[in-house]
């Protein structure tokens, strides 16, 4: 088959899709860049994001309960210096919250009792109560030595006694008549018969006849009988001495604590809670010194450090959240939110194999430190604990923070305690993507009703001078705090044009400003390494390339991989159905771009257009697409005559591993129109960009790094001045490239084209007329589409043909 000439009118044409070198990158004022440098007098603001502002101040502003909000966007735009910004202005505005304490439940120690103060007041509480134990420990028993005390200890003692030695002097009195002597020696009785005016002893006793014994074991055994009717009620009399002595040290307990608890009273007398908790105190702390604290301590330090704590224990207030007055309202940020670290926890103690606990060994969870104000999480953690995300949803709806015990300690041998409820009044930010939004809203009804307002996060900057002017504050700022030199006007523009490329676009800077700082992180090292004054655009391209070097060992063994021939890519002369197409390679936060040839055939038959990759299983969803318009394309721009009918197949050769994205569109029907008119395509040019069934060419991502891989392919093979690379006209608005690309365009040894149709594109790649349709249908003889349409049209009279032969 001949090849139609190359049309004189269409290469001027094709010369007019080459790109100029303004139209590579962003054009930066020097102008601007001077005045964006002069910062005097501006203050450091948060750059862009005027829509999740305004959706911020929109959710602090509805104190309302359900208008919690959802910070939407992906990592390193901002998210949470911008909320923290935003919510430090309004926390300080806001009155800062009660503190909230657990105290003893004298009635039921397994249901610790809340109690609520003023600000910062709960600490001083704690000082005050533990100040009352320690006065009441250098009280008591200090204060039984008092001589009132121990006289009417003595009187009650001397009652006792008076009606115990009444009784005893009685049987005395029986016994000396029957002449029998009582003797009582520490608290026991005995009796002993008297011959002479003298008592016998056991071994005189035993001498006596038989029947002088028998007759005092009578005497005796009366006399006992009438000690024991005179002793009966000697039971009742110690009760009644333990009960005096217990009502005196009672009485003396109170008359001691009186004074202690007044004055406690009066500090509290606007504080009902307080108040209440107090009174209920008073009866346990007197109970307590009873049991605790005998008439005469040892003087023991470890003894008495062991009944102080016991006291403690019992009696002061644990303080769960304490705020200072005048801070404002909270903002914490819990990173970790599990159930314990946002709902607080019950700690145990081990005594000899049990475990005990008590209301002094609760612990605040961030619910309970942002109560009052604002609770910062991780959407994605928090999400991925159902339990966790069921039972905010449950406080956020019930107004209280509960604290489950059951679940962790339900076992036999440990003591569990339920604390009350305490009322929770919170603002909660979640910080999560964008899918997970979309993601919790279908599968989450009450997510709506509790999280009614989205905080939306561009991931692009307007680009006007005040955006600069703000970016080159807060640059200079991170610069000065690393002790390096001043930024120049030409560092500025490089890390302006660092900025453009990620965002991928000359109008507008990436909302990714923490990328920046990074680059001028590693780009003061630089600088510091070499002992420079000021931070160049030197510096930065070092950072860049640094960078480029430590995350570039995948991407140079591509480029020697096709070096060494063993990836198949040319760079000059032609061939027919091949064409090299342009992928962009993700690994970890680095990406790069590489060649990969595309090859089509196609012979007599109606199989279709078949995609490899597909039928292996290689291709995904978007990739298979973007192969399946090509029939469309082909019908409908030849096949309105005659039935498509073909059999081809398309593949990227030497790819084993999963493709996706339609940006290979363009160079598949490029390569699949070679293959069907046999007309060769330039092997110096690499192609990109998808199609759609009309034959538009439309734009794709990662365009710079395409271009930037194929270069320095061709770089490192030698730069002929015929090679480059045909982009969708859409992509120029994208085009960021780095120096290299632009300074070898600007030279004329490479070249970046711009198409808009695939005639467009073919015209580039085979140097032959495309042609246009004239009004009866039919392309110009000998142009490309004339060609591809007879090619197409054989084959199907060929194939039908052969069907009816059959």
């Amino acid at each position: 088959m001949t090849h139609p000439a190359v049309h004189k009118a269409a290469l001027s044409h094709l010369q007019s899709m080459a790109l100029p070198v303004s139209q590579l990158g962003p054009q930066l004022d020097d102008k601007l860049i001077a005045e964006a440098l002069d910062v005097a007098g501006f203050s450091s603001t948060f750059i862009g994001q005027e829509r999740a502002k305004a959706a911020l101040s929109f959710a602090i502003g509805m104190d309302m309960p359900g208008y919690n909000l959802y910070v939407m966007g992906e990592p390193a735009l901002g998210r949470y210096t911008l909320v923290q910004d935003i919510l430090q202005s309004a926390a300080s505005e806001k009155e800062t919250p009660d503190d909230w304490c657990y105290i003893n439940n004298f009635e039921d120690e397994r249901v610790p009792q809340t109690l609520r103060l003023l600000p910062g007041e709960g600490r001083v509480l704690v000082k005050k109560i533990e100040a009352l134990i320690d006065e009441l420990l250098d009280t008591f028993p200090a204060a039984f030595d008092n001589p009132g005390y121990q006289r009417k200890k003595k009187a009650i003692h001397a009652t006792f006694d008076n009606k115990y030695e009444a009784a005893i002097a009685l049987v005395e009195r029986k016994a000396l008549e029957k002449q029998v002597v009582l003797y009582e020696d520490n608290g026991a009785v005995s009796f002993s018969p008297v011959i002479d005016g003298k008592p016998l002893d056991d071994a005189e006793f035993a001498n006596l006849p038989d029947d002088k014994r028998q007759f005092f074991y009578g005497l005796v055994t009366e006399l006992e009988t009438i000690l024991n009717e005179q002793l009966l009620e000697l039971p009742q009399w110690k009760r009644e001495l333990s009960e005096n002595l217990r009502t005196l040290r009672r009485e003396t307990i109170e008359v001691a604590l009186k004074p202690l608890h007044k004055a406690l009273e009066h500090d509290y007398s606007n504080e009902l809670g307080v108040l209440r908790y107090l009174r209920e105190m008073r009866p346990e702390l007197v109970k307590a010194v009873l049991e605790l604290l005998p008439e005469e301590l040892e003087s023991d330090k470890l003894e008495e450090l062991d009944i102080r704590s016991l006291f403690v224990g019992d009696f002061v207030p644990n303080v769960l959240v304490h705020h200072e007055l005048m801070s404002g309202a909270p903002i914490v940020f819990e990173a970790n939110p599990s159930y314990g670290n946002l709902f607080g926890r019950v700690e145990y103690s081990s005594d000899q194999g049990a475990l005990y606990t008590n209301y002094r060994m609760i612990r605040a969870g961030a619910l309970h430190k942002a109560n009052g104000g604002y609770l910062i999480l991780d959407a994605d953690r928090l999400l991925s604990q159902p339990a966790v995300w069921d039972a905010l949803k449950l406080a956020l709806k019930s107004g209280e923070i509960n604290i489950d015990t059951l679940s962790d300690h339900a076992v036999t041998n440990s003591t569990i305690i339920t604390p009350k409820a305490i009322p929770l009044n919170v603002k909660i930010v979640l910080l999560g993507s964008r899918d997970l939004y979309y993601l919790v809203q279908d599968v989450d009804d009450e997510f709506n009703e509790l999280f009614r307002v989205l905080a939306d996060f561009e991931h692009y900057l307007p680009f006007n001078p005040l955006t600069v002017k703000y970016m080159s504050l807060q640059l200079q700022d991170q610069i000065q705090a690393l002790d390096a030199g001043p930024l120049t006007s030409c560092g500025l523009k490089q890390l302006l044009t660092f900025s453009f490329r990620q965002a991928e676009h000359q109008r507008k800077l990436s909302a990714r400003f923490a990328d920046v700082l990074e680059l001028v992180r590693e780009a003061c090292y630089y600088a510091n390494q070499a002992g420079d004054t000021e931070l160049s655009a030197l510096h930065i391209q070092q950072a860049l390339q640094g960078k480029q070097y430590r995350t570039g060992r995948i991407s140079e063994s591509f480029l020697e991989d096709i070096q060494e021939g063993q990836i198949l890519i040319d760079t000059d002369g032609v061939a027919v159905g091949k064409v090299n197409g342009l992928t962009v390679l993700e690994i970890g936060d680095t990406a790069f771009g590489t060649p990969a040839r595309i090859s089509a055939t196609v012979y007599p038959g109606s199989n279709g257009v078949i995609d490899i990759e597909r039928e292996v299983e290689l291709g995904k969803a978007i990739h298979s697409k973007g192969v399946m318009l090509l029939t469309g394309y082909l019908g409908a721009k030849y096949a309105q005559n005659f039935p498509l009918t073909l059999s081809a197949n398309i593949a990227m050769e030497q790819s084993y591993g999963l493709v996706d994205g339609d940006s290979a569109s363009l160079a598949e029907v490029c390569a699949l129109i070679s293959a069907i008119t046999n007309v060769p395509i330039r092997q110096d040019l690499a192609v990109t960009g998808s199609i759609n069934q009309h034959g538009q060419v439309q734009a794709i991502g990662g365009v710079n790094e395409k271009i930037e891989g194929y270069f320095r392919l061709c770089q490192s093979r030698g730069l002929t001045g015929a090679q480059g690379v045909v982009i969708p006209a859409s992509n120029q608005l994208n085009l960021v490239l780095n120096d290299e690309v632009v300074n070898a365009v600007a030279s004329g040894q490479f070249h970046i084209y711009v198409v808009k149709t695939v005639d467009e594109a073919l015209e580039l790649l085979t140097g032959c007329e495309a042609g246009v349709k004239t009004a009866k249908g039919q392309y110009p003889k000998k142009s490309l589409n004339a060609l591809t349409m007879a090619r197409l049209a054989a084959i199907a009279e060929l194939v039908n043909g052969s069907s009816d032969d059959e």
